[in-house]
């Protein structure tokens, strides 16, 4: 079975200011990056279609979803923390990159594509319960996921994450849920300083220190990821794939190139197709170097279509 790429030019509607690195030029560099690689005759390729907005429950407090809606600026830009703004088209964005995951999950466990990579923004693992954070405001993963579980009654759903800065709201929203494995690495001491503390077993955080590189990381994969995965068999595999860990990427320390994101997912892989049917869905987080963030993307996708 294919690769499916779920996408909306609508999540470029999204503006939070001229110089705010989590740009529509985000979207753009990796569709330039699909069509240079050919990958774009390799994949299928579908419109996300607009989560409803009683799902963002499955994830979020109702207060918190109506508080997004009711600040939903006509125009101009609504803050709704230092670091995330509402413009216009965020909303629509927003409802786009979690619809998108759940596109992911019927496409996906219904059979038509093997994995899924949801190509959206706003990111999602920052967005708590009840708050939007560091540039996301619903959290796509975990909405994904809980709608996995509750749509199709799976015991075991795995969420890695290996974006460079810790998954703090996919933490607080699977904290005190059960039938999750989550596995975050991330740059430490760094934004959103959390992920350090003490965790229930099903909750792995693997901090990284500024100077880490190919190595370091691939050695932390080997011997915190493996083993929890192999242990907990999941039935689902989800990625919440940022690519700010590159080297080439000022907003962070850690020095990955594009070879450790195809190793990674190769061995998410491997594990994907022992335990869960091959099935992956992979959401879009960080990656501000555009270049970077194009070429990375195109890493794991290779990646996800498997080492032939």
């Amino acid at each position: 079975m294919p690769l499916g790429i779920i996408s909306h030019t609508d999540c470029s509607a999204h503006m939070m200011g001229e110089f705010h690195p989590e740009a529509p030029a985000r979207m753009a560099a990796i569709q330039d990056q699909l069509v240079s690689s050919g990958l774009d005759f390799v994949v299928r390729q579908y419109d996300a279609e607009p989560i409803e907005k009683a799902m963002l429950e499955l994830c979020h407090d109702s207060e918190y979803v109506d508080f997004v809606f009711t600040h939903s600026p006509t125009e101009g830009i609504f803050k709704l923390d230092p670091d995330t703004s509402m413009s216009p088209g965020t909303l629509r964005a927003a409802l786009l990159a979690a619809g998108a995951a759940v596109d992911a999950v019927d496409l996906v466990m219904e059979g038509e594509i093997s994995s899924a990579f949801c190509a959206t923004r706003p990111p999602g693992h920052h967005a708590e319960r009840n708050r939007a954070m560091g540039f996301c405001i619903f959290n796509n993963v975990a909405i994904a996921a809980a709608y996995a579980k509750q749509k199709y009654g799976l015991d075991r759903i795995a969420i890695v994450d290996f974006d460079v800065h810790h998954g703090n709201g996919t933490e607080d929203i699977v904290l005190d849920r059960q039938g999750y494995l989550f596995l975050s690495t991330f740059q430490h001491p760094f934004y959103p300083f959390s992920g350090t503390g003490p965790t229930p077993p099903h909750i792995v955080n693997s901090p990284l220190p500024a100077s880490a590189d190919s190595s370091v990381f691939r050695h932390t994969i080997e011997q915190t990821w493996i083993p929890e995965l192999e242990n907990f068999r999941p039935e689902l595999l989800f990625i919440s794939a940022g690519f700010d860990a590159h080297w080439e990427d000022e907003i962070s320390q850690v020095c990955l190139e594009e070879q450790d994101y195809r190793w990674v997912t190769d061995v998410l892989k491997d594990i994907a197709d022992k335990y869960s049917s091959g099935r992956i869905i992979s959401v879009l987080e960080g990656g501000y170097a555009l270049g970077a963030l194009g070429r990375s993307v195109v890493a794991h996708l290779h990646g996800l279509i498997g080492r032939e």
